[in-house]
């Protein structure tokens, strides 16, 4: 499978999953902070190690930070006093109480998030997870668990384990039933741990490999040079703006300038979004200058982000979306279109204009709540609505079917965004040597 197909897929997997993190609480649509709550004597006391406890941090975070102050018309004191009142059996009970009180709040952002759900969220946004460094995935065919790729300077990569490699048992146990996230939590685990993978490659006998595990950086960007009727474009995939995505930006528009990129197709279909800061950091890469992006919190707070006059290029760019580019691809997609500094050709984008904090809860538990809302230069509210493409260019039944079953398509002349991208950049380019001197043209 192409890696940038199976990046592709593995977006789309996670288009709803608004996943973010960061220790910077308003630079971000998702904040990782501590929690701290002040408890008195009497509450303390009753609540203390045992499941209420989680139930009051997440009630006393929602109280503090929630955006919407009248709480959806909701009584949340007395939501407090419901809850508390409760007598649970296990930490199940009161989760699934938790997340009860929470959608009578109407948001479906502010959710409550299992100790298993946290860990993911955090490695996912972190752009980093301790593991081996493999992408999975189950052959249809036989049901077997195969190696998609091993990341460039993993520990499986530095091994020799190659992609087709399929992965029979892990520590001992074999894989032939498990499902890519059970396989997936047994080989994750403790930096410096190991684990023991028997590998079938074709042609060879079974053999065994022993791997340390280590913290490993996801990558969140890849890009190519495309040669494209006698121009050179650079193609740049963002999966998500995780905490590593701008410095993997910037090193893909150094890299591809460097080998005379004559323009630019930046593409953030099925792209969930992020962290706010990092949309920032990306956009100030392409606009030289202009407004990107505002929020308000719930006291009517203004924080307002610009370009910093630091852009790493002025090509030609085109930025491809569709109705799962959501969040900070809003923003990042808003500023540029908004400020004339790329053309967006796809399809109407999600239309998520709110920002979440994240935080940590005492039992390994974590809560993302919504503190503010975020608008792009123009100041539209895009929440629930989004943002429309500069051209229009939809996909049919039959070329959805097709881009999905051949995912090595995505980003070719076969896939008909990327197409009328490349058509784009073409009349611009030829547009702008037309009007350069001729001799300089010749």
């Amino acid at each position: 499978m192409n890696h940038f197909a199976n990046r592709f897929n593995l977006s789309k997997k996670l288009r709803f999953r608004n996943c973010k993190a960061s220790s910077l609480r308003l630079l971000a649509i998702f904040a990782f902070t501590s929690v701290f709550t002040a408890y008195n004597n009497s509450i303390e006391a009753a609540i203390e190690d045992s499941p209420k406890t989680v139930v009051d941090e997440v009630w006393q975070i929602v109280n503090n930070e929630f955006v919407d102050r009248g709480f959806n018309r909701v009584d949340w004191r007395q939501q407090r006093q419901e809850l508390l009142r409760k007598n649970y059996t296990d930490n199940a009970e009161a989760y699934q109480a938790i997340r009860h009180s929470l959608k009578s709040l109407g948001d479906p952002y502010t959710r409550f998030l299992d100790p298993d759900e946290f860990e993911q969220l955090t490695s996912q946004t972190s752009g980093e997870l301790s593991g081996v460094g493999i992408r999975l995935a189950i052959d249809e065919s036989n049901n077997q668990l195969v190696v998609v790729e091993p990341l460039v300077d993993s520990p499986a990569a530095e091994a020799g384990i190659e992609s087709g490699d399929r992965i029979v048992k892990i520590d001992n146990r074999p894989t032939e039933l498990m499902s890519i996230e059970q396989a997936s939590q047994a080989i994750k685990g403790e930096v410096g741990t190991e684990v023991n993978l028997q590998i079938a490659r074709q042609g060879e006998p079974n053999f065994d490999v022993v791997l340390e595990r280590a913290q490993i950086e996801l990558p969140s960007v890849d890009y190519r040079l495309d040669s494209e009727n006698g121009n050179k474009v650079g193609y740049i995939k963002l999966d998500e703006f995780s905490s590593h995505a701008a410095e993997q930006m910037q090193q893909a528009i150094e890299e591809l300038s460097e080998k005379q990129a004559s323009g630019f197709v930046l593409d953030l279909r099925g792209n969930p979004g992020g962290l706010l800061f990092s949309s920032v950091e990306i956009a100030r890469m392409w606009l030289e200058k202009g407004e990107i992006v505002s929020t308000i919190d719930r006291q009517g707070g203004n924080q307002e982000f610009s370009a910093n006059g630091k852009a790493l290029t002025d090509l030609p760019l085109v930025v491809l979306v569709d109705g799962y580019s959501a969040s900070a691809s809003e923003i990042l997609a808003g500023a540029l279109k908004e400020n004339q500094r790329a053309t967006v050709v796809g399809t109407k984008t999600y239309g998520k204009g709110t920002v979440q904090s994240v935080h940590s809860l005492s039992d390994g538990s974590g809560l993302a709540v919504t503190i503010a809302r975020y608008y792009p230069p123009s100041g539209i509210d895009i929440n629930h609505k989004g943002i429309a493409p500069d051209i229009q260019v939809d996909l049919t039944m039959e070329e959805q079917t097709n881009l999905s079953t051949n995912p090595t398509l995505i980003g070719t002349k076969d896939d008909p965004q990327y197409a009328r991208a490349i058509s784009i950049l073409r009349d611009y380019l030829f547009e702008s040597s037309e009007s350069l001197p001729a001799a300089v043209t010749k």
